[in-house]
């Protein structure tokens, strides 16, 4: 009997190896698979609410509970607040478009580094139009849960887009 504890004992090792590895596997498949869902999310929500002025989109994308950490106290809170958000960037510049430069997911987050372009049509934040081609840059984090966005963070190059339509001097 001595003799097959070896061969056993090694045949039980390999077993509880292949269970480890396929585990491990498992989870990085899992989190490979929910950074692709995120990443889908966001690019669905870039193309639909800022290329498409899609703003009813946001009830689909994002949770009930959502928060925009904006510091702008004119907009209301939460996904009525990027609605609103949307509704006075399409105002000014109805051309509005923007062209991710990178996406990156890593866990429960998404990084969206934008250049967008537009034509100044409309009033915005008080400075009428002025028909100039404009650009900015963006760099928003969003955190999803569940599929769904539920937090964003926003940097957006309002001080370039100023000088841009002559409200502030340039350098």
């Amino acid at each position: 009997m001595s003799k097959f504890k070896t061969p056993i004992l090694f045949i039980g090792i390999m077993f509880a190896a292949m269970l480890i590895a396929a585990c491990g596997e498992s989870e990085s498949s899992k989190a490979a698979d929910i950074r692709e869902e995120n990443l889908e999310v966001v690019s669905r929500f870039i193309e639909e609410f800022k290329n498409n002025t899609n703003h009813g989109i946001v009830d689909e994308l994002m949770t009930p509970n959502f928060v925009h950490h904006l510091t702008d106290p004119r907009l209301p809170a939460g996904r009525d607040g990027i609605k609103a958000l949307g509704q006075v960037i399409v105002a000014a510049f109805p051309d509005v478009h923007a062209s991710v430069q990178d996406l990156i997911a890593d866990g429960d987050k998404v990084i969206e580094r934008t250049q967008t372009s537009a034509t100044h049509t409309g009033e915005f934040n008080g400075i009428p139009p002025t028909g100039k081609q404009v650009g900015w840059t963006e760099i928003h984090i969003y955190r999803l849960e569940g599929g769904k966005i539920a937090e964003q963070w926003s940097e957006i190059d309002l001080l370039g887009l100023l000088v841009q339509l002559g409200a502030i001097p340039g350098a």
